[in-house]
């Protein structure tokens, strides 16, 4: 099984924030498109380590992660098989993801 690690602030933007690329370069949306969706589609399971940055938005979190679903076709149980996410400070981060996909899904 390929297995895929995106370290969101050392590969992608030290300050993640926004929705859309209006908002910035390290919007959720250009997250989504540059590093989530091409590594979904090439590897079996992909890692998303969130560390370094306690500040992430709802905003930057439901584009990038519910996105996936809202405007990438992936389904909920596709994201469970193969997308793994991890914050070791704050938890709640981790918890805000699983909303927004869930949200996405039309789960909650």
């Amino acid at each position: 099984m390929s297995t895929y690690t995106i370290d969101v602030v050392k590969q992608f933007s030290k300050k993640p924030y926004g929705r859309y690329p209006e908002d910035g370069e390290g919007c959720g949306e250009n997250f989504r498109k540059m590093w989530l969706v091409p590594k979904l589609r090439e590897f079996d399971h992909v890692h998303v380590v969130l560390d370094g940055y306690n500040r992430y938005g709802r905003s930057f979190l439901d584009e990038a992660f519910g996105g996936l679903i809202r405007e990438e076709d992936f389904t909920f149980e596709e994201l469970q098989r193969k997308l793994t996410y991890s914050h070791s400070l704050v938890k709640s981060i981790e918890a805000l993801i699983k909303d927004r996909i869930e949200a996405a899904a039309g789960l909650s």
